[in-house]
């Protein structure tokens, strides 16, 4: 008789594993910082009966600009800024296709921005001194430019003498500091405005403000360059290779707006130089990149840019453009270095309670020393300190990149640029 073997059971593993799970996804860290929206833009004051009054600097104090934070004036500059950005979401400069598209008025700008390249080809730098800092001749084109401003400005249809004094100062201020010899994005916000100063005085609509952005601004960053390349201007309060840009910040700001919904040109395509050659002339951000490449001596952004290179991770252009609402309220209006130099007049207005250089003995914009004059208080004691981005008296004075470049390719190094040995 045969024996029988026990049947053995094979375990059921299924009751044995742990249950698969999928890994749940950790959520992206928040911005401690609040998206700022945009603002009402308010409707153009009834200017009949004001007193136009020349613009000067009354953010003298931390006081003072804490006072200009929470005021009208505040809200009136982020709405246009704003604005101006919300009008060409989604928008290539190519839009508006010739300047006979625009206004009269817009027209007008941008025949003072040509006026004003004319004014520099006529008056070239002094290239018996080599030097990587601002040259000096660029003094003399601002004197020009000054003695043409108040014909530029009836163009515009302005006839009271009072009211293009006033208007003047935003546009003189605009193509960088006479002393100094430098530029940076209060110069650009000078510029900013100087136009709405224009649309407080009903000479620009809202209906402008595409064409303002797409024509009228590109037209003066254009201005800027050359101006940036013919006479070495320095950057003011340049952070190096750690600012987002040595002048500019709205090119960025603008062109984020511009791709905001692109169908196919995403973040990273910064770095991909056929992009930026066959789309820069259509985005403000791609240009202003390609720009920036242009005037370093050391081949990739992240040499060069680490900022630009960090940002172009991003998922999406709506990151990118949020990101860039919260820096200019950050590094900009909120950054005393900056604003210390921020003029008021009427038509832009400080609050009661703000300081006046009179009344601080502190000289005017065109007048100052290095680094601007701002009060501080120490040990009980408030003194007029030389304020500079670098939080520090020194007014530590930084090359122009574009010079570097150009003495590079003169001194042989030929159109490439340098890379890194561990690139």
């Amino acid at each position: 008789m045969a024996t029988q073997h026990p049947t053995t059971t094979i375990p059921s593993l299924k009751d044995r594993l742990p249950k698969l799970e999928p890994r749940r996804k950790r959520p992206s860290p928040s911005n401690p910082l609040p998206l700022p929206e945009t603002p009402s833009l308010p409707s153009p004051p009834d200017t009949s009966s004001y007193s136009f009054q020349v613009p000067t600097r009354r953010i003298l104090s931390v006081r003072d600009h804490d006072l200009f934070l929470s005021s009208p004036t505040y809200n009136l500059v982020l709405a246009f800024v704003f604005g101006l950005s919300d009008a060409v979401v989604d928008i290539p400069i190519s839009d508006i296709r010739s300047n006979d598209e625009c206004s009269p008025a817009v027209q007008s700008i941008l025949s003072i921005l040509d006026e004003a390249e004319a004014l520099v080809e006529a008056t070239p730098p002094d290239d018996s001194i080599e030097s990587r800092f601002g040259n000096k001749i660029f003094r003399t084109f601002l004197d020009k430019a000054k003695a043409a401003s108040p014909a530029w400005h009836q163009k515009l249809g302005l006839t009271s003498q009072e009211a293009v004094a006033e208007v003047e100062t935003y546009l003189n201020h605009a193509f960088g500091n006479r002393t100094r010899i430098d530029y940076g994005s209060g110069h650009e916000l000078n510029f900013i405005i100087w136009l709405l100063c224009l649309y407080q005085l009903r000479i620009l609509d809202k209906s402008d403000f595409k064409a303002l952005v797409l024509k009228v601004f590109t037209r003066y960053l254009e201005l800027m360059r050359t101006i940036q390349s013919t006479y070495y201007l320095e950057p003011a309060g340049s952070h190096g290779v750690w600012g987002l840009d040595d002048y500019q910040f709205l090119p960025f700001l603008f062109g984020a707006s511009q791709l905001l919904h692109h169908p196919f040109i995403t973040p990273l395509a910064i770095h991909q130089e056929l992009t930026l050659e066959e789309f820069g002339r259509d985005y403000m951000y791609l240009g202003q990149v390609s720009f920036v490449n242009s005037t370093k001596t050391v081949k990739g952004l992240r040499w060069h840019s680490p900022m630009l290179d960090d940002i172009s991770s991003a998922k999406s252009w709506n990151k990118i453009e949020g990101g860039m609402r919260r820096m200019f309220v950050a590094e900009v209006l909120r950054k005393l270095p900056v604003m210390q130099h921020f003029l008021f007049g009427s038509l832009v207005p400080a609050v009661e309670g703000m300081s006046t250089e009179s009344e601080l003995g502190v000289s005017n914009e065109e007048e100052e020393v290095e680094g601007g004059g701002v009060v501080v208080e120490h040990d009980g004691v408030k003194h007029v300190h030389n304020a500079s981005s670098w939080g520090d008296c020194c007014g530590i004075k930084v090359p122009s990149a574009i010079a570097a470049a150009q003495a590079a390719k003169k001194n042989g190094a030929g159109e490439t640029l340098r890379r890194i040995p561990f690139d």
